[in-house]
C-alpha cells in the first residue's frame, strides 16, 4: 500500500488532533489535506511526516503521492559513492576479530557482508560454506523454514520468539519485510513461555556438530542519521561469545 499521510497516521494510531498538535498545523487544515480539499506545502508535509516518525521510504512515497519529488535516494551498497560506507562496515565486521561472528543485514534480513568469524561458526554448526554464498541468503527464511537453523538452537522457543517479535516490529513500516513474514508465518509453531536467563541482552545457545554448546549474545549497530533508504535499513549484528568454550571453539576453527 502506498504510504499517504492519512494511512501513515492511522497505522501509528495517531488522531488528527494529536498530529496537528505535534506538527503545529490546525486540525481543520490537516483534515483538508488528508481528504484532498487542500494541498500541503512541501515543508508542511515534511513537518507532518517528521511528527509521525515516518521512515525514509514512507517519506518518499508520501511526497510522491502529494506530487513532490522524493527527498531520499536508494543507492545500491555496491555504488561507487557508497565506498566509504562499505569500508566502515568492513571495519565494524573485523573490529572484534575472528572469534566474534558478525554480519551486515538489510531491512529484509538478507545477508550482505560477513566476517571470518561467521564463516567459522557456520563450519562449527556443520553447515556447508556455500550457505553463506547462496544469493541472497535470508536470515529469517534460513531460520524459520522447515529444517532451518532453528533446529540447531538449544533455546529455540526463546530465540525464535525474540527474532520474530523484533522482525514484526520492524515490518510495521517495511512493506517488503511484512510480505516476507506473511510468507513464513505458515511454518511457525507456537512457542511456550521460556526462562530468559539472567543476561540483559538477547542471549542464545547453538549446538555445534561435535556436540559442544556455543553460547552468544547479540548486539546490533545501525547508522544513526541515515539520509539514504538503503543505509536506513542496514544493521551490523555481532554475536559475542559468552563463555570460554565458545571462544576456544571459534579460535580452533581457524586453526589457531
Amino acid at each position: 500500500m502506498t504510504a499517504t499521510l492519512a494511512s501513515l497516521r492511522k497505522s501509528r494510531r495517531v488522531s488528527q488532533l494529536e498530529l496537528s498538535l505535534r506538527a503545529g498545523v490546525s486540525q481543520r487544515h490537516l483534515s483538508c489535506i488528508e481528504t484532498g480539499r487542500a494541498r500541503a506545502g512541501r515543508e508542511t508535509l515534511i513537518a507532518l511526516l517528521d511528527a509521525l516518525g515516518a521512515t525514509l521510504e514512507e517519506r518518499n512515497q508520501a511526497l510522491l503521492a502529494a506530487g513532490y519529488a522524493p527527498a531520499h535516494g536508494e543507492r545500491s551498497l555496491d555504488a561507487p559513492e557508497m565506498a566509504p560506507v562499505r569500508r566502515a562496515l568492513d571495519e565494524l565486521l573485523q573490529a572484534s576479530g575472528p572469534t566474534t561472528p558478525a554480519m551486515v543485514l538489510d531491512g529484509e534480513y538478507n545477508l550482505l557482508m560477513a566476517n571470518e568469524g561467521l564463516m567459522r561458526l557456520i563450519g562449527l554448526l556443520g553447515l556447508p560454506a556455500e550457505a553463506l554464498t547462496a544469493q541472497p541468503l535470508n536470515l529469517l527464511r534460513t531460520t524459520f523454514m522447515p529444517g532451518g537453523l532453528r533446529s540447531l538452537c538449544v533455546d529455540e522457543a526463546w530465540l525464535c520468539g525474540e527474532m520474530w517479535a523484533r522482525a514484526s516490529r520492524e515490518a510495521e513500516h517495511l512493506p517488503r519485510l511484512r510480505a516476507l513474514l506473511d510468507e513464513l508465518r505458515p511454518n511457525l509453531t507456537p512457542w511456550a513461555a521460556v526462562e530468559t536467563g539472567n543476561l540483559p541482552v538477547l542471549a542464545f545457545r547453538l549446538r555445534a556438530q561435535d556436540g559442544r554448546i556455543l553460547s552468544f549474545f547479540s548486539a546490533i549497530t545501525s547508522f544513526g542519521t541515515p539520509l539514504d533508504i538503503t543505509l536506513a535499513s542496514l544493521k551490523v549484528e555481532h554475536l559475542f561469545p559468552t563463555d570460554e568454550t565458545t571462544r576456544l571453539a571459534l579460535a580452533e576453527a581457524g586453526g589457531g
